[in-house]
């Protein structure tokens, strides 16, 4: 089953377009798990069995698990997620932008050593750093698009050169067009947008209207969940809204997991609410 068949189903079972991040920060976990970072596999499997039934996909951050050096929570994390919850894709946030050699490197350890259903990647050294992961048949890649980060503007928002006394297209619409376009070989490209920008996740999805959009942003970042759905969300056209803080940290107590699924269910019905206007 391919990477977009899988959020089909995961959307269709769970009437969802959350993403749930999994993004562990040892010092917020509960009283008795606070600053242990040995506990990382319990905390995010605990979100996980709380969630698992209100969401399109999960989202480990790989950076989280590395510098705790709990690749291996990482692993046995994904591998629990697979029993528990074999309908839900797992998109790996590793962001890798290399190529060559080190890109195949990347893509194997994303797709073989973590199972991973899609990855993030970083798509500024062109066709090169994202043609490794197509060798993988199936398997989602997902290309830094327009970020939600204010520093985007810096590179993803400037315009390239025109013709005719006409400005060019920005930076963010050639990698969307691209994406939709030439480099998308095996049908499985997707595109970050993030959720401060409607307008501009109206403009992505303009130019992609079949890829899957994941946007991040909603919850703890500000962005609005409504305006965000009714930007991208299109029949057909898979949109992951991700939520990561609002969701982990709902509770600081022993119920963290009741109160994540709390957070999660009624970003869900948020969600859904805003597709019928």
């Amino acid at each position: 089953m391919t990477f977009t068949e899988q959020l089909a189903l995961a959307r269709a079972a769970n009437r969802s377009m959350l993403c749930v991040g999994l993004d562990p920060e040892p010092a917020k976990f509960p009283a008795g798990w606070a600053g242990d970072a040995s506990r990382i596999f319990d905390f995010c499997a605990a979100i996980v069995d709380a969630t698992k039934d209100c969401v399109i996909a999960f989202k480990p951050q790989i950076a989280y698990f590395a510098a705790q050096r709990a690749e291996g929570q990482l692993e046995r994390l994904i591998g629990h997620i697979r029993e528990v919850a074999p309908q839900v894709p797992v998109i790996l946030d590793a962001k890798r932008g290399d190529i060559g050699a080190t890109a195949e490197q990347y893509a194997r350890e994303a797709f073989e050593r973590y199972g991973a259903d899609a990855v993030t990647l970083s798509p500024f050294m062109g066709f090169d750093s994202i043609e490794p992961y197509l060798a993988y048949p199936g398997k989602g890649a997902i290309l830094l698009c327009r970020t939600s980060n204010p520093g985007g503007d810096e590179l993803q928002n400037q315009r390239l050169e025109g013709s005719e006394g006409k400005p060019g297209e920005r930076l963010f619409e050639r990698i969307a067009r691209l994406a939709a376009g030439p480099w998308n070989r095996n049908g499985q490209l997707g595109l970050v947008v993030g959720a401060t920008y409607p307008a501009e996740i109206a403009r992505v999805r303009e130019l992609a209207p079949r890829l899957a959009l994941l946007v991040p942003g909603i919850g703890a970042q500000g962005g609005d969940a409504r305006a965000t759905v009714r930007a991208g969300a299109r029949d057909g056209a898979p949109i992951i809204i991700n939520s990561s803080r609002a969701v982990l940290y709902a509770s600081a107590g022993a119920d963290f997991a009741a109160g994540a699924r709390r957070v999660a269910l009624a970003t869900r019905d948020v969600l859904d609410a805003a597709l019928e206007g």
